[in-house]
């Protein structure tokens, strides 16, 4: 599982679970010091691992829940 900034690595890579985030370089669970955002980051990320109907290799966009 990876946590993807940009989009043309995870595309040519190729990795098992990927989370493209939005974020700017450096920052990939979002700004500093708003663990509620970074934590729902977190989970996202790890809510690819639990699912068994994703078939690898599989690149999904980061949606931020309501009211992060």
């Amino acid at each position: 599982m990876t946590l993807q900034l940009l989009r043309e690595v995870a595309e040519r890579v190729h990795p098992p679970r990927a989370l493209f985030v939005p974020f700017r370089h450096g920052y990939p669970l979002d700004s500093p010091n708003e663990p509620t955002r970074q934590h729902a980051v977190l989970e996202a990320a790890l809510r690819l691992l639990e699912d068994p109907s994703l078939v690898p290799p599989v690149l999904i966009d980061y949606s931020p829940p309501h009211g992060t």
